[in-house]
């Protein structure tokens, strides 16, 4: 052997003589089964191969080639072997010019059978499967890192070569749920066992992996997993798809989850627990590649989402709807339930994916999911569901309003006005008015996430009476331009909403707790002195409701409401310190503890709490009296005269039908009948409310119905875009006009003019531009108000 490799040396032309001259021998040898010269042979052949490094080695290789392909070919495993181990030598061997004729096709199928072994001894399997990926790792390391040589990326080597690999990573005995990069194999294990030797070659491939042939390294998983049935339960391919995500480079994140995605929409109609099992992986997928780069795709991978979603609502309602009783009916459930797990899986993605975006992705994602949501009466959701019907339409509400509360979770904006734009603001309030408990609740928590920008909420937990809220170390900050501004803007929207949700029949505890937390939110973050008042009207206003119960509540709702007053008016009026102020609520929370505990959180809301049967004959002291906190305030400096005038929103039948806030609560027009039989410190005080439904009913429309929608329209575009200087100053313009017209109507009569019997009171916002006496007149063809 030491002469003939000086002589290969020596005489390098003489190799490929040398390399047919022992091919053929070899050859021989090999049909002939004589093992022993073929052990000889390829050792020579090995040794000439590593000692010769000069051009004249490329037909050498060829030779090479020739003789392990033929062993290979041999049905002895020890020749298989032996042949693996010369080919893994030889692609060690880093060549100076590429050889573009070679082709590894051969090898590339061979290595691949020889990992899919089969052998009826236990060892000599395992020997075989080892070989084999031994075989597909010198494969990859040879022709990789070469593009202009034939390439193993092509669809029909990768179709082999990953498969192959993941039969043998499959079976491994136990894959732990590891949350981070699962750890590298020692080099005693890749020697010896096949499972984590191929993990390894597949990391390796990955590695390599550009941006022109990721998908053809990762679309064979998808095959190797469907034909496996390794979805459901899936630890295998979560486990598969942690070592390509911890892999590939960081930038090619996202073409693993679109892959996964398009899967996705390939097994749509597959089993709930299929689909199930995928949107877990593309969990962990998307836990990884938050870390690093996300990808331009973002709004594909929510669309992609949501519109599975869709789909497993369909089929949970279509499996409710045709679901008969015996054992059908027990199948229907179980497949409900399984929609279940898909739903929440998809939820739970959404929420990761979003909550690791940046804020301005983040926002966009929230506009994109508000989108969806069907509102009753409306079209301009973007989501089909027509085949849904009224309990898959609540389904996909509570699922997109869940994944919402989601997206929105910590999410921290500087001004409030970033956080709920109205062009998010308006249709997310849209559902706070559904008669749906749970809707409700849902709309009130995303609202929190996106308000409470200091971290209180967790402190305001729960509704109840606090002895200090200093001791809840509240941190707030100066209310700023911008959050006054929106406070201005959307207050009355917000306070409107808060009223009516409170007299929804079918609240709950927690409807009750979001309420008050969402007051106690709106006090430490956007609350001026004069937005204080606000709130402190709204207060009354709703303990007025539940005094005469205009409604028809039943006695629970009214005693939580009288609850969440006391405990919200507890708070604000430790909030802004005011001395009296304080005293008036603690002495009536003092009266309540003794005579009507059934008026407070602690109680009320308590297993078994005594009811009263009415709340009309109840000492006025239980309630807070609106003279006594305007007096309190007042003498610190607040401006309390819009205390005088009670909180009423404008409440349309469109609420009720459509489900939709009403459009016209920018202006409230109240008449206020101020007889003098009434006491001024009683509670509530008589108002009619002049609505638009009033007056149309007062005239007959027929004929009229588009002059009249034209020109609410334009009252409507008029109070939302004018500036508010403008409305006002032709607000008091048109009073002083009727003030003047009263009084030339006064001069005409025969009699002297009576005694006002009431006055007529402009309200717009926060502000009261005029109060004009009412006369009570008989004129035959004069109405006047």
């Amino acid at each position: 052997m030491e002469k003939l490799t000086f002589y290969a040396v020596s005489a390098p032309e003489k190799l490929d003589r040398i390399g047919s001259y022992l091919a053929e021998r070899l050859s021989r040898d090999v049909v002939r089964h004589r093992s022993g010269y073929v052990l000889i042979a390829m050792e020579a052949l090995d040794q000439l191969l590593m000692a010769c490094h000069s051009q004249s080695i490329k037909p050498f290789v060829e030779s090479f080639l020739h003789m392990v392909a033929k062993l290979l070919e041999s049905g002895e495993p020890k020749l298989q072997v032996l042949g693996t181990n010369s080919f893994v030598k030889f692609a060690n061997i880093e060549e100076d010019t590429p050889s573009y004729h070679r082709r590894y096709d051969f090898f590339v199928s061979r290595f691949s059978a020889m990992c899919h072994s089969c052998h009826s001894d236990p060892e000599i399997r395992t020997e075989i499967r080892i070989a084999g990926i031994r075989g597909i790792q010198g494969v990859v390391r040879k022709t990789v890192n070469d593009e202009l040589r034939a390439t193993i990326w092509e669809p029909q080597h990768m179709d082999k070569i990953v498969p192959s690999l993941l039969f043998n990573m499959q079976k491994i005995e136990e894959v732990d749920s590891r949350t981070g990069p699962p750890p590298s194999p020692s080099a005693a294990d890749k020697e010896e066992n096949p499972a984590v030797l191929a993990e390894n070659c597949f990391r390796e491939l990955l590695g390599r992996a550009t941006f022109g042939n990721m998908n053809n390294a990762v679309r064979p998983v998808f095959a190797h997993l469907d034909h496996h049935k390794l979805w459901d339960p899936n630890e295998f391919a979560v486990h598969c798809f942690k070592i390509i995500m911890y892999s590939i480079q960081a930038q090619y994140s996202h073409h693993v989850i679109q892959e996964i995605l398009g899967h996705l929409d390939v097994r749509k109609k597959d089993s709930p627990r299929v689909r199930a099992g995928i949107i877990q992986v593309l969990l962990e997928a998307v836990a990884i590649a938050a870390k690093g780069s996300i990808g331009p795709t973002v709004l594909e991978v929510f669309n992609t989402l949501l519109k599975h979603l869709r789909l497993s609502v369909e089929f949970e309602a279509n499996d409710l709807q045709g679901g008969s009783v015996g054992s059908a009916n027990l199948n229907s459930s179980s497949k409900d339930n399984d929609e279940k797990i898909v739903q929440n899986a998809i939820i739970q993605t959404i929420g990761f994916f979003g909550s690791n975006l940046p804020d301005y992705q983040r926002s966009e994602i929230m506009m994109f999911i508000m989108g969806k949501v069907p509102v009753f009466g409306t079209s301009t959701h973007t989501l089909d569901i027509s085949q849904l019907g009224d309990l898959g339409t609540r389904r996909i509400q509570i699922m997109l309003l869940r994944s919402l509360l989601m997206v929105t979770s910590g999410y921290k904006a500087k001004t409030i006005v970033t956080a709920l734009p109205g062009s998010f603001l308006d249709p997310l309030l849209s559902p706070s008015l559904m008669e749906d408990y749970e809707l409700r609740q849902l709309v009130l928590e995303v609202m929190h996430n996106l308000m409470d920008r200091h971290d209180n909420r967790a402190k305001l937990r729960g509704i109840r009476i606090i002895p200090d809220v200093a001791d809840l170390k509240i941190k707030r900050e100066k209310i700023c331009r911008q959050d006054t501004s929106f406070m201005k803007k959307n207050g009355q929207q917000l306070y409107r909403h808060i009223y009516l949700g409170c007299k929804e029949e079918d609240n709950v505890q927690k409807n009750y707790e979001l309420l008050y937390t969402s007051l106690a939110l709106i006090t430490i973050e956007l609350a001026n002195e004069e937005v204080v008042i606000d709130l402190i009207r709204l207060a009354i206003a709703l303990q007025d409701s539940a005094i005469i119960n205009e409604d028809n509540l039943p006695m629970f709702h009214r005693c939580g409401i009288m609850a969440l007053v006391a405990a919200y008016l507890n708070f604000v009026s430790q909030m802004i310190a005011v001395p009296a102020f304080c005293q008036h609520i603690s002495k009536v929370i003092e009266i309540r503890t003794m005579e009507a505990p059934y008026f407070l959180p602690e109680h009320i809301f308590r297993d078994k709490c005594m009811l009263p049967k009415s709340l009309e004959r109840h000492d006025k002291n239980l309630y807070f009296l609106t003279n006594k906190i305007a007096e309190s305030l007042g003498g610190s400096g607040y401006s309390v005269e819009r205390l005088s005038v009670p909180y009423v929103p404008q409440v349309t039948d469109e609420d009720r039908l459509s489900r939709r806030k009403s459009i016209v609560d920018t202006v409230s027009i109240q008449v206020d009948i101020l007889p003098n039989s009434i006491p001024s410190d009683d509670v509530v005080s008589n108002t009619e409310e002049i609505t638009f439904e009033a007056l149309k009913k007062a005239i007959d429309t027929s004929g009229m119905e588009e002059q009249e929608k034209e020109k609410r329209r334009l009252v409507i575009e008029k109070f939302q875009k004018a500036p508010f200087e403008e409305i006002a100053a032709q607000c008091e313009s048109k009073a002083n006009l009727l003030h003047d017209r009263l009084a030339q109507i006064l001069e005409l009569t025969i009699r002297p003019p009576p005694s006002p019997s009431g006055t007529l009171t402009i309200t717009s916002g926060h502000a009261q531009y005029q109060s004009v006496p009412v006369y009570e007149m008989k004129f035959p063809d004069l109405c006047v108000y």
